[in-house]
């Protein structure tokens, strides 16, 4: 697994989201590594990261992280948040503080849970991969900045950025659609002993920001924040008004 680090200063770790690799928190590592020593994960399959026929795994993300890693604020974009609030539950001593950055504890309708997209947008972007990759995974950059009130930059950005460090592998795109579909911790949260910060894009149209307002109001020591017009990537479009919530949530931790 490829892990860069950059800067120096208190240790944040940073894991990115489905299909995408480190290389896309750009415009965030820029401010953040001006306080922060920032260790920028590339997921197995993704990015940097060599292994593009093993199975992508939340339990093995988070074991070869937390081995890599000292003890930090973990920081996880959408697919990642799921790695950072499973290390948070799981690994607590590694992990200092969570931040959830467009991630929700499920990611899928149910009955009692309206804040979430349709089982069967998985459904079509996994039957898709197999057709037509690049093209099902374009779509998916656009439903990403669906909303923002920087859409075009941010759409720009992704593109720009998602194969420049290789194309993820197939095989770990379709585990990764297999981890968010049936994700649900919500009933964890009340295990959570670690303080965390829940980021939401206000127009975000995958995670709607209910969704992170309960799970920062069902965890202990949890603070919820809005992001005025931004979307699924709010720290592409928002990076100053992300970095500056991230610096004020870790100055409020023990040092």
């Amino acid at each position: 697994m490829n892990i860069e680090i950059t800067g120096t200063g208190r240790d944040l770790v940073l894991i990115h989201g489905w299909a995408m690799h480190s290389g896309i928190f750009a415009p965030l590592t820029e401010i953040l590594a001006q306080r922060f020593r920032l260790h920028l994960v590339d997921l197995p399959g993704h990015g940097a990261s060599p292994e593009r026929d093993v199975a992508l795994t939340l339990d093995d993300c988070v074991s070869r992280i937390a081995i890599a890693t000292p003890p930090a604020i973990w920081i996880g974009w959408s697919l990642g948040g799921l790695v950072a609030l499973r290390a948070a539950l799981d690994v607590s001593p590694q992990v200092r503080g969570l931040v959830m950055i467009a991630s929700s504890p499920r990611f899928v309708i149910g009955p009692d849970w309206p804040h979430a997209v349709a089982p069967e947008v998985f459904e079509q972007f996994g039957a898709d991969l197999g057709r037509d990759y690049r093209g099902t995974l374009d779509r998916f950059l656009a439903l990403e900045v669906h909303g923002s009130d920087c859409a075009r930059d941010e759409l720009r950005e992704l593109r720009e950025r998602l194969f420049e460090r290789g194309e993820p592998a197939l095989r770990v795109l379709q585990d990764g659609l297999n981890l968010l579909e049936p994700s649900d911790m919500r009933a964890e949260l009340a295990q959570l002993d670690v303080p965390s910060l829940w980021l939401a894009g206000a127009r975000d149209r995958l995670i709607p920001w209910q969704a992170m307002q309960w799970a920062a109001q069902h965890s202990r020591n949890a603070r919820f924040e809005k992001i005025a017009g931004g979307g699924h990537a709010p720290f592409i479009g928002h990076a100053d008004v992300v970095a500056h919530a991230i610096s004020a949530f870790a100055d409020s931790l023990p040092a």
